[in-house]
């Protein structure tokens, strides 16, 4: 299995911080942003990792990571040229993953505890995807998830009214098959090739699995979480907890 850090994006909400460099180097607790990503995926199993970011940062991703030799994994980049949106990034990994499943991190996203387990009940679904589901205060910002005892029925994207308090967070699990299901992904009215879209793909398949993500989480995507990111991992030492 081979790991992905989607690490692109602009960073427009952690303005005038990410004016200098890529939001996900920007310190969470100890350690860059990214830092936290890679161990991760280590953690989970994975020595073979590739980071997409965008032109502008590439540079600075590479100077601060180099070749995975200081984490004990193999380090592979990818630039996205233009931001298209979180599948549009995860296509340009095809070639990386071969024929392997693949976890797929968004690289703002910070889990408290390991996400290991998570992995694993991926790897026991024979086919399909898996997604990390979260119950929330304020649904309303993200996909949110419907749901029965094994399988999402349907994801809604910033709902008035949410169906229920579970949002999809920033991990996610695929077959080789993912490609392919891009390929045919339309364009949305936003101009992306939205991550939401291919999911759905698998939900009318009913191929979409979940997990439920234990411990605190944020997306240090803005100052306010940004520090509540930071506020988890030096509470811990910058380590990952273990289930």
């Amino acid at each position: 299995m081979k790991g992905i850090i989607l690490a692109g994006g602009l960073g427009t909400r952690l303005y005038p911080l990410t004016k200098a460099t890529n939001k996900h180097l920007l310190p969470v607790g100890r350690e860059p942003m990214l830092y936290h990503s890679i161990k991760q995926l280590i953690n989970a199993g994975m020595r073979d990792i590739l980071t997409i970011t965008s032109t502008d940062h590439m540079g600075d991703v590479v100077q601060c990571l180099g070749s995975g030799k200081e984490f004990g994994c193999r380090l592979s980049y990818k630039v996205q040229e233009e931001a298209g949106g979180i599948a549009h990034a995860l296509a340009l990994a095809e070639d990386f993953s071969g024929s392997d499943r693949i976890c797929v991190l968004l690289g703002d996203n910070i889990f408290e505890y390991s996400i290991a387990p998570y992995v694993q009940d991926f790897l026991n679904q024979k086919d399909g995807a898996r997604v990390l589901i979260k119950e929330v205060g304020d649904p309303e910002r993200y996909g949110v998830a419907a749901m029965d005892e094994h399988h999402i029925l349907d994801i809604e994207e910033k709902p008035a009214n949410p169906k229920s308090s579970f949002a999809v967070v920033g991990l996610y699990l695929y077959g080789p098959d993912v490609f392919e299901i891009i390929r045919n992904t339309e364009i949305s009215d936003r101009g992306e090739l939205e991550i939401t879209a291919v999911n759905n793909v698998y939900i009318g398949n009913n191929q979409l699995q979940y997990s439920i993500c234990k411990g605190r989480w944020t997306d240090a995507g803005t100052i306010e979480s940004l520090f509540e990111a930071s506020k988890i991992l030096l509470e811990n030492d910058n380590r990952i907890l273990p289930h």
